[in-house]
């Protein structure tokens, strides 16, 4: 099993904002089959280092992984909308 953890900054980290992207990525699920298990969250915290939005997935192999990344509703969707309202990201993919 793989976990594959993404923290996002966002040009604009209102509320609102938040939200939205909150709820793009959760409607990955069922729209991209690979996924065992998704969860997002908002942070509250607003410290100098927090990042405003968590995404982890989990899949069954590093083989799904590749094709999550490749996957049509995750690229066309999902990383689109994520790569327009996104100041920056980091990402940390690891075997269970």
């Amino acid at each position: 099993m793989v976990k594959h953890v993404v923290c996002f900054k966002l040009k604009d980290n209102s509320l609102e904002e938040c939200k939205k992207a909150q709820e793009i990525l959760l409607s990955m699920k069922g729209n991209v089959p690979m996924l065992q298990d998704i969860e997002v969250g908002v942070d509250f915290l607003h410290s100098a280092r927090s990042y405003d939005i968590h995404l982890e997935v989990t899949l069954p192999d590093r083989d799904a992984l590749d094709a999550y990344q490749n996957d049509p509703y995750h690229c066309s969707v999902v990383k689109k909308h994520m790569h327009a309202v996104a100041e920056s990201s980091v990402s940390v993919d690891w075997e269970v």
